[in-house]
């Protein structure tokens, strides 16, 4: 599945097996590493009067917490599919994240509603600067998640960014968010801040992710506050790119976007 994409080959590639029951963590390790995206998530239906199904997500190395692209690909493969009904909402429950809840709108857009996870202002760690090309770096934080959030300059800082990702990967972080406002709130603009996500220490490849729903849980009360919206929209700079809609509910982010089916098939191991 392509997730925060209207189209193939575009947003955040996520893998997602829909699973008849339990099956054993480290199968799922292996397949997550077999299949080489950034996450896959694992899918099984449960009988518990908060969920309808238990939710894991595993990149190539390692199983999170939480994950955002996966969490929307997963909605969509059981809605694709019609394991669940178009009109009603997907409850998942996750080992560490609590129940979360997608729906889906008529015209194809799942809305995910997340814990907000916002970053507490932190020193930066001393290697960060030159890890990231020896750019000026400005606020910098911490979340329950263990992100790193980096404010930049300009929006053209974070496009240009070229770091360093194995410096970036002996820094204590799950992952490191770069991010900048827009100079003005053009209203011919379709985003209010754009960001990278580099997870030098999670992720193979080159260490960064297309588009990281979950690190719209920091996002969006971090520019929210700041430019005192209730509403935004992101855009996640990557060669991919996506944008990532989110609305402020108190302690909770609704987070949108569309995905679309590229493969489907069956896992013979």
């Amino acid at each position: 599945m392509d997730a925060f994409a209207d189209r193939p080959f575009a947003g955040n590639p996520a893998g997602v097996c829909l699973l008849d029951g339990a099956a054993d963590p480290d199968w799922m390790q292996r397949v997550a590493a077999e299949m080489k995206h950034s996450e896959t998530a694992f899918v099984r239906p449960v009988d518990e009067a908060d969920a309808d199904f238990e939710l894991r997500w595993f990149t190539p190395l390692v199983e999170v917490a939480l994950c955002g692209h996966a969490t929307m690909a997963a909605a969509h493969a059981l809605y694709d599919t019609g394991t669940v009904p178009a009109g009603r909402p997907i409850r998942f429950r996750t080992l560490k994240s609590g129940v979360l809840t997608v729906t889906r709108d008529a015209d194809g857009a799942l809305a995910m509603d997340f814990p907000a996870c916002p970053p507490e202002a932190a020193a930066p760690p001393a290697e960060l600067a030159g890890a990231l090309g020896g750019v000026e770096i400005g606020w910098t934080g911490r979340n329950v998640q263990n992100d790193l959030v980096v404010e930049l300059a300009d929006e053209d800082v974070v496009h240009r960014l070229a770091p360093d990702m194995a410096a970036l990967g002996r820094i204590d972080a799950r992952g490191v968010v770069v991010t900048a406002r827009l100079a003005e709130r053009e209203h011919d603009r379709e985003h209010d801040f754009v960001s990278r996500f580099f997870g030098a220490r999670i992720l193979l490849g080159d260490g960064e992710d297309p588009v990281t729903g979950s690190a719209h849980c920091a996002l969006a009360p971090f520019w929210g506050e700041r430019m005192g919206l209730e509403e935004l929209t992101g855009y996640q700079a990557s060669e991919r790119g996506g944008y990532v809609r989110m609305a402020l509910r108190g302690d909770r982010v609704i987070i949108s976007g569309e995905a679309v089916t590229v493969l489907d098939g069956t896992l013979r191991v």
